[in-house]
Parts: C-alpha cells; structure tokens; sequence
C-alpha cells in the first residue's frame, strides 16, 4: 500500500508560496494579508486560529486575527466584517467555525464579500464551483484533489465514494470529483448497506467523523482511502478509517491511503494559504 503523504505535500506547496510572497517584496509590493476573525474562547478554535496565523506568518505573509468575546453583538461582527471588505490591504477574510450557536452563522458568512471568502463557504462560490467555474475553492476539498493529483491517481473514468454530505468537505468534493469525470456515490448517516457500496468503490472518501466507520474488508483489492475525519479517541488521533489497529490489515488490502495524522489535514491550511495568495494575485492582477 501507498501511504499518501500530505504532510510532505503540503511542504512542497508552502515552499513555493513562501518563494512567490519573497518575489513580491522583492519587486516593492506589499504582501498578502489575511484577517480572521474568532469569536469565542473554544480552545479547538483557538489552536486552530494560532496555527493558521503561524503558518501565514511563517510564509511571509501578513496575518491579522480579531478575537471577540462570545458576547460581542452580531451586528458589530457584521460591521467588523464590512470594514474588512472594504478594506483594501486585505485579501482574505476567515471566520473560524464553528461559532457559537446564538449567531447566525449562516447571516456571518453571507455577509463576508465572496471575493475575499478564504475558506469557500460563501453562496456564490458554492454556486460557481456547482458550474464549474470556481472563484474560491473550499480547503478541504482542493487538498484532496491536489493529493490524488500529485500522487498520480487517476479519477477519470473511476467510481469515487463519498461518505459525508457537509458543506465544508463531502458536496464540494463531491463536485470536483464529478467535473473530473468521476461517477460519484455520495453517502450519508441515512445510507443503507453501505459496505456493500464501497466494496465496488475504486476511491473512497471518509469524512464522516465517526471512528470504526469502515473495516478493511468493507474495500475491494486495490481501492484508493482518503480519510478525512480526526477523530480523538482514547488511542489517540483515528480517522473514520486509518488508526493502529486498522494499518496492517488496510495494507493488505489497498492500493493507497491517506494517513491520519499527517494526511489530508496539513493539506487543509496549505490550501488555504495558496487561497490567500490566489486572491490577492487575482486582485491585484
């Protein structure tokens, strides 16, 4: 079995990223700027927001994060949001998720101008990237097509899985694969037989988040396993897949996989940061 490497992919990304911002300083522009905006003290959400700024910062772009408590109004979130928008040093605006329920967290994204919508989420993106004419790509999703790409695995032509309908990975995913001329079985908590699915799957794609969901000999020889999902378990970090226990049989059994850690996560902020240079090249043309 092939261990899908995301972690070394995602390197090789941020180096380019990090030489492309080095070549615009060099020629007196100013860098590209991403503001994120958290609004709460979830301590995932923190840890999430801190490795993004740290990763932006560490590639020579500028990165400016809003902390908000979690009793900050909306409309001075919204406000925030509208100063962002039209603030003209700034590429990419980022809300951290989840937010806390008594926001409209819907409201919050919609108001972000899509054109600046880093992680993809906005209506018009989903809807451009339904055409097939993505402004903004959601990370996830562009970092598993980026691994199959690189790794050299063919899609066209192949029956792709998709376990999980989420707007942030299982439907835009769904999408990509599909306009890679995929024909596409997407899956959900309401899915019958599932097993009996994936067992004529040639990729498949877990990110469901719920560990166990699949065994080994739920794929057929050869299959491709991309897991999304981290889930944390009293073993430690699993996928709905790819854990310890699940390894040695799994590399009998497949062709390729993902691991987790180190497999599509580091792909997610490395997506990102190309999305917060493509903005800002796109901007400023």
């Amino acid at each position: 079995m092939k261990i899908i490497d995301g972690k070394a992919c995602a390197q090789q990304i941020k180096a380019q990223i990090a030489k492309e911002v080095e070549m615009i300083k060099a020629i007196g522009f100013r860098v590209p700027k991403l503001a994120i905006i958290l609004v709460g003290d979830r301590p995932d959400s923190m840890s999430y927001v801190k490795s993004k700024e740290k990763t932006c910062l560490s590639l020579g772009m500028d990165c400016q994060t809003y902390l908000l408590p979690a009793t900050t109004a909306e409309r001075d979130i919204l406000d925030l949001v509208d100063r962002l928008n039209n603030d003209r040093s700034v590429d990419a605006v980022l809300i951290q998720l989840p937010l806390p329920d008594h926001y409209d967290s819907a409201r919050i994204l919609e108001s972000i101008d899509y054109r600046k919508d880093a992680d993809g989420l906005h209506l018009m993106n989903v809807g451009l990237l339904h055409l097939g004419e993505p402004y903004v790509m959601p990370c996830t999703p562009k970092g598993i097509m980026t691994l199959l790409e690189t790794n050299n695995i063919e899609v066209a032509g192949q029956h792709a899985v998709v376990i999980g309908r989420s707007q942030l990975v299982g439907e835009p995913t769904a999408q990509l694969l599909i306009r890679q001329n995929a024909t596409v079985t997407l899956c959900h908590s309401h899915t019958r037989h599932l097993s009996d699915i994936t067992r004529i799957g040639d990729i498949i794609i877990t990110a469901a988040g719920h560990p166990n969901l699949l065994k080994p000999e739920d794929f057929k020889e050869g299959a491709i396993l991309i897991d999304v999902a981290i889930n944390r378990t009293e073993e430690g970090l699993e996928g709905d897949v790819y854990s310890p226990r699940t390894r040695e049989a799994l590399e009998q059994r497949l062709g390729a996989a993902t691991p987790v850690p180190g497999g599509v996560g580091p792909m997610t902020i490395a997506m990102l940061m190309q999305n917060v240079l493509d903005m800002y090249k796109t901007r400023n043309k």
